[in-house]
């Protein structure tokens, strides 16, 4: 190996060079532990060293293991006013701009790679089946490591699924379909395990909740979760503050993560301060144990080397960033992740939903005439001021919510375009744009209330019961 990096690093990002630095540190190790020859050994330390001191000249920082550059989520829009940055964290979601959060920026930030046509054609022709829309529209953007899911998969190596549910309220919108929609669609295409984490622990720390109220959102929430059409037999969907109790495998894994986890690097990741409960600072390890499959041995046997994918908005990718950094350090394979964008607010891309405002949402409670009338009155418009400036300039698409919310529900590719032109041109008015998306939305939420309506508690507990699930391992 050569004594310098193979690249320019002047090209590459802060995380970028934060990664390369950690992965050849995780090479040394390697190397030092199976005892390879010495000078082998000294080109990898020369290397390391040379990574690291780019690092600080590029950071200002000095490289510290699970802690990427401090200013991971600021995204830069091309200005220097701190208005018109992007901030994005797990909790916290804003832009400036009307078209939402700059995603292009966003992979340049965080690290990660995009979800290019390459890939997608991969996907289909490894599972034989058309990509989904979530893929096709772009929906899901960005990844890390579903070349290795794939590498995986055409040789007959099995992997499973990991994505999760922060219970915060009762009713759940449509927003937080859009991750069970896509995980769905990989089950049966893949034909793989999934397992669901509802982290009431989480809310009951950050919010002002009881555990029993916390506990009780989570067996709510799990109801619209299965009415998705989940299969039982190969789905585990648990609660934190129920599973932590039961499960060994899961605890262990977790002690791990702490172990291997500093303060200092928590707080750089996830802004936690000297005044915040000890709880949240220990929280992150809890997200992470589900990336390993000895957190489920009744599922895979025990084994420790079944790889996890896990789809997830972007917010999310810092517990991951962290579990990908502890992963090799505890002997485990890192998780590899599939990114979405945010699904937007009805008054804006600049948030994400929240279900605190019941006007920003269309939840899976709403009723027809709800659901009308909040699409009526709030979701945004790309259109002009007047009927006749419309026809004339036609309206924006890219900020436009009813059409964004067409992107992720109207499964039709052809008819998507035909709005679209009609609308950019000025043909489609904003109320007749808006009805489509009332005449999409309000069967799609019906037939989920009605399937919603069969899942008792019976059935709940049935899928959150630890279990054996359809498949050998």
């Amino acid at each position: 190996m050569a004594d310098s990096p193979n690249c320019d690093l002047k090209s590459l990002s802060p995380l970028q060079l934060f990664e390369r630095v950690t992965e050849q540190g995780e090479k040394v190790r390697a190397l030092k532990a199976g005892k390879a020859p010495k000078d082998e050994i000294d080109a990898a330390v020369r290397m390391l060293l040379s990574l690291k001191l780019s690092y600080k000249a590029t950071t200002g920082q000095d490289y510290q293991a699970g802690l990427p550059p401090k200013d991971l989520v600021l995204i830069n829009n091309g200005t220097n006013k701190e208005e018109d940055e992007d901030f994005v964290d797990p909790w916290t979601v804003q832009t400036s701009n009307a078209k939402g959060v700059d995603y292009a920026k966003l992979i340049v930030r965080f690290g990660s790679s995009k979800i290019d046509t390459d890939l997608i054609n991969r996907i289909e022709r490894a599972t034989g089946q058309k990509p989904h829309r979530f893929l096709r529209r772009g929906i899901f953007f960005s990844h890390r490591d579903m070349d290795q899911i794939l590498d995986a998969y055409e040789n007959k190596k099995s992997f499973y699924l990991y994505t999760g549910r922060g219970p915060s309220s009762q009713a759940m919108h449509v927003g937080h379909l859009i991750q069970f929609i896509f995980a769905k669609w990989l089950q049966e295409v893949f034909d793989v395990p999934l397992v669901i984490q509802l982290t009431d622990d989480e809310k009951y720390l950050w919010k002002d909740l009881t555990t029993e109220k916390a506990y009780e959102y989570a067996r709510e929430n799990a109801k619209d979760i299965i009415a998705c059409g989940f299969d039982i037999n190969k789905t585990f969907i648990f609660s934190d503050l129920d599973y932590l109790g039961t499960s060994t495998g899961f605890y262990k894994n977790i002690v791990k993560v702490q172990k291997h986890v500093t303060f200092n690097q928590v707080k750089g990741i996830f802004g936690f301060t000297d005044s915040d409960c000890i709880g949240k600072i220990s929280f992150p390890a809890i997200q992470a144990a589900p990336s390993f499959s000895s957190s489920f041995p009744q599922i895979f046997n025990g084994k420790e080397n079944i790889q996890c994918l896990i789809p997830c908005a972007i917010d999310q990718d810092p517990y991951f960033r962290m579990t990908r950094d502890v992963a090799p350090r505890i002997g485990q394979p890192k998780p590899a992740l599939l990114h979405s964008v945010f699904f937007p607010a009805l008054q804006g891309a600049q948030t994400k939903m929240s279900a605190s405002d019941p006007n920003s949402s269309i939840f899976l409670t709403d009723t027809p005439k709800q659901i009308k009338t909040k699409i009526n009155k709030h979701a945004f418009s790309g259109g002009r001021d007047t009927i006749e400036e419309h026809r004339k300039y036609g309206g924006n698409c890219d900020v436009d919510v009813s059409f964004m919310y067409l992107t992720f529900f109207l499964e039709d590719d052809d008819r998507l375009e035909q709005l679209k032109q009609a609308y950019t041109s000025g043909e489609l008015l904003t109320g007749e744009l808006k009805k489509v998306l009332i005449e999409t939305l309000q069967p799609l939420i019906a037939a989920h209330q009605e399937r919603r309506k069969q899942v008792t508690d019976e059935v709940v507990k049935q899928f959150m019961t630890p279990r054996k699930l359809a498949f050998e391992f």
